[in-house]
């Protein structure tokens, strides 16, 4: 793939949801909401503050979480995948 985000702007993965509840029942995928977990796989170069280059605390490989209505959904080679500022990730896990 050839992307790479600008400035602050991180591009994530979703990771898939298990398709069982721990009590075993299985979920349709009609009644699945969209995961808030995802793997970064690019990051853009970073912020300007006061004329210095700040660069962001994600790096490619990092699962993180973010909000349920974060970013802007993109498909690239096929893929979906979505891009956000490093401001709407919640952290990171793991």
């Amino acid at each position: 793939m050839k992307f790479r985000p600008l400035h602050d702007r991180v591009l994530i993965r979703r990771v898939e949801q298990e398709e069982k509840t721990a009590g075993g029942i299985i979920i349709p995928d009609t009644a699945k909401e969209k995961p808030q977990e995802g793997e970064v796989v690019a990051v853009g170069s970073g912020t300007r503050e006061e004329g210095k280059l700040v660069p962001l605390d994600v790096k490619p490989g990092d699962r993180v979480l973010f909000g349920k209505w974060s970013g802007s959904e993109v498909k690239i080679d096929g893929e979906e995948l979505l891009i956000m500022k490093e401001s709407d990730i919640l952290g990171v896990v793991g």
